[in-house]
């Protein structure tokens, strides 16, 4: 599965959901079930490189701001939500998050920002199709984030590093 095949797979499941995280989980896991056992193992390596690579300090960061704080089990369960938003939101959050907040312009708090589900669709879709656990992927999530810490606390760095995310989600 080429990485256009993957994002085809997440808009058609997102679109299908009309955004809803837990729906679109479960739609990702009926269109996995329709591609043989490799295809998709070929999604779960894909979706796992992209959840490694939104595994940042900066990214962290962001979803402190969007979310009103982020424990380590939030940022995992953002990340892919940020995945669940498609390749122009991931891509543009990563490279830049503090753009999340022109990416995302109807982000809501209370409803957006989980889609801990997603993360499980590839294990739910490989064992259904062939009555074995997904089979490790061989890939590790580094003990640390990519970039260095600072205070999420610190109203002033937060400012500083994220003007247009401060701008709408900062006290």
């Amino acid at each position: 599965m080429d990485e256009t095949a993957f994002w085809q797979l997440i808009d058609d499941s997102r679109d299908a959901a009309g955004g809803d995280p837990d729906e679109q989980a479960q739609g990702l896991v009926e269109r996995l079930m329709g591609l043989a056992p490799d295809d998709v193992l070929d999604f779960a390596r894909q979706f796992e490189a992209r959840f490694q690579r939104a595994y940042t300090v900066d990214v962290w960061g962001a979803a402190y701001l969007l979310l009103g704080g982020a424990s380590e089990d939030s940022f995992d369960y953002f990340r892919c939500w940020l995945i669940a938003q498609g390749r122009e939101v991931f891509e543009g959050g990563v490279h830049d998050p503090d753009q999340l907040a022109e990416l995302l312009p109807d982000f809501d708090e209370e409803e957006d920002g989980d889609a801990e589900e997603l993360g499980y669709a590839a294990d739910e879709a490989y064992e259904r199709l062939t009555g074995l656990p997904l089979p490790d992927l061989g890939v590790r999530q580094p003990r640390a984030p990519q970039g260095a810490w600072f205070d999420f606390a610190d109203r002033t760095v937060m400012a500083a590093r994220y003007p247009q995310l401060w701008e709408l989600y900062g006290d």
